[in-house]
């Protein structure tokens, strides 16, 4: 329903009815995976086609098998209303996407227009994730009351967009109180029939509990970038034009430039060493948001919080990664097979021309059937886990709430959500 954060659960006021309740997901690994490899097949077959159908199955999988305080969630979208709205969606931003190529062509105006066109998807984008996410919202139903949302998309778009701005001018540091401040505004203006909700996580905390691994991360990504401004790249930049050979280059880039080699070892030591840092800490950070956004979420007198444990979520990057690398030792055998046969077939044969038309049919079969198993691996294994962990590590309180509720609210429309799908910028 909602991608986040969350902070630390508040004390529910005096005479709130403290009755409590849990999350459960009952989904079995093995029909996850027959669902994904059906729909891996089938996207192969329809060209991409059958991403909405597929889609489909996967929120109505995980939504039934999510049982809140003893009721299973529904999902009622269909795939055709996603193909109808990414059908509109495709026809109103082709017209823009036109304009902009067009006026590529202008030198004068080509950079102001490609910045342009770049803000341009990038708030239209925005906008496209809140209509999607109401149109899911409005698609879930639970005890046979619908969620929905109020306020405007372009609101958010424009929130979104500042909030990049200062997470680009601080170099992240601003990421828990956007988070925080979006959150806040998303929440506002969810409801689950009349109960409205709210967002109480702290973005100060989230800010305190990621410090550290931001610094580890990103202290040796500085240093190596300011160790860069250290070298006389204008005289790197002659040497090059002027020299005879490669080892012409290298030897005076030794003796007439001293610092440079000593300058690239320590940005590739610090840079290297701050990737394997932020693929290592990936899994503890998402423990941290998750488990912040978890326990910020509020309905009405319904207050959440969260149990999830670090090292279940590193388990099952673990068990993705073991499937990864069991995959990938798959397709090199595949690509040595393929390739074998294709050389046995047309080696000799003097049919250069067919020989060549065979490898890249190849090479594009071996491609998409590598990005869709990757596809179907990660959701099938990491995702899948970390939904079921996220679920069954949260905690409700003031349960008795969901007993009143009464129904408003209308189904959205799916342009949204078709929009999102065109843009590249969809979820669950």
């Amino acid at each position: 329903m909602a991608s986040g954060d969350a902070g630390g659960l508040a004390a529910a006021p005096l005479g709130v009815d403290q009755q409590t309740g849990n999350i459960r997901f009952l989904g079995h690994d093995a029909a996850y995976w027959r669902l994904l490899a059906r729909g891996a097949v089938l996207l192969m077959i329809t060209l991409g086609i059958y991403r909405f159908w597929l889609a489909t199955d996967i929120r109505r999988f995980l939504w039934a098998n999510t049982e809140v305080d003893g009721d299973s969630l529904e999902y009622s979208g269909t795939a055709i209303e996603i193909l109808l709205g990414f059908l509109v969606a495709v026809a109103l931003l082709v017209p823009l996407y036109t304009v902009f190529f067009l006026s590529a062509f202008n030198v004068a105006t080509a950079g102001l227009m490609t910045g342009l066109a770049i803000l341009t998807v990038a708030f239209v984008g925005q906008y496209a994730v809140w209509r999607a996410r109401g149109y899911r919202l409005t698609r879930t139903v639970f005890r046979g009351l619908r969620f929905h949302q109020t306020g405007s998309g372009l609101h958010y778009a424009v929130c979104v967009l500042f909030w990049w701005g200062m997470m680009a001018l601080t170099l992240g540091l601003a990421y828990p109180f956007a988070q925080a401040s979006l959150e806040r505004f998303k929440l506002r203006h969810t409801f689950y029939g009349e109960l409205a909700g709210r967002f109480e996580g702290s973005g100060f905390a989230l800010f305190m509990r990621g410090l550290p691994m931001w610094f580890v991360v990103m202290a040796p990504t500085l240093l190596s970038l300011s160790a860069l401004l250290t070298v006389d790249w204008t005289r790197v930049g002659r040497i090059f034009e002027r020299g005879r050979d490669t080892g012409d280059i290298l030897t005076r880039l030794g003796t007439e430039v001293p610092e440079f080699y000593a300058t690239i070892g320590l940005f590739i030591v610090s840079f290297g060493f701050a990737a394997v840092a932020a693929a290592l800490f990936f899994p503890a950070f998402q423990t941290v948001v998750m488990r912040w956004w978890v326990s910020g979420l509020r309905f009405a007198d319904i207050g959440f919080s969260s149990r999830l444990r670090m090292r279940d979520v590193y388990r099952a990057y673990l068990r993705f990664i073991g499937y990864l690398l069991l995959f990938a030792l798959v397709m090199i055998v595949a690509a040595f097979v393929t390739f074998a046969v294709i050389g046995a077939v047309f080696g000799t044969s003097g049919q250069s021309k067919v020989a060549e038309i065979a490898i890249i049919l190849a090479m594009v079969g071996l491609y998409v059937v590598s990005a869709l198993g990757l596809s179907t691996i990660y959701q099938a294994t990491a995702k899948l886990a970390l939904w079921r962990l996220t679920m069954q590590s949260t905690e409700l309180s003031g349960v008795a709430a969901l007993d009143h509720v009464k129904a408003i609210g209308a189904p959205a429309s799916p342009l949204g959500e078709g929009l999102a799908d065109a843009l590249n910028v969809g979820g669950l």
